[in-house]
């Protein structure tokens, strides 16, 4: 897993799982803890992400709404916007652009 960027916009590629969630964590926490406004993650280079990833999403989500910021998704993959929409997350986070539910494939 990779994470760059800066305060206002990141970056995820690779796999967000158990074993990268510590690091994603922190460096997510402190984009939230240091910047202002909405934080973009771009997750268009994301290749997968499991329980505790997704976790580490919300996680992030909450802290940017206690700091008085929103978290925004974008260049979610389809098959993670599948995943959003079937735990209903998608009507939770922000998704840039949305999630058009009708258009993912079914599986």
């Amino acid at each position: 897993m990779h994470i760059r960027g800066d305060h206002a916009e990141l970056v995820v590629g690779g796999r967000l799982d158990v074993r990268s969630a510590a690091d994603a964590r922190t460096a997510l926490h402190r984009a939230v803890d240091h910047g202002v406004g909405d934080l973009v993650l771009d997750l268009s280079e994301l290749d997968s992400w499991d329980a505790t990833g997704l976790g580490v999403i919300m996680g992030a989500h909450r802290r940017a709404g206690r700091c008085g910021r929103r978290l925004v998704l974008r260049g979610v993959p389809p098959q993670m916007q599948r995943l959003l929409v079937a735990t209903r997350l998608h009507r939770i986070l922000a998704i840039e652009g949305g999630i058009g539910v009708e258009s993912l494939p079914r599986v």
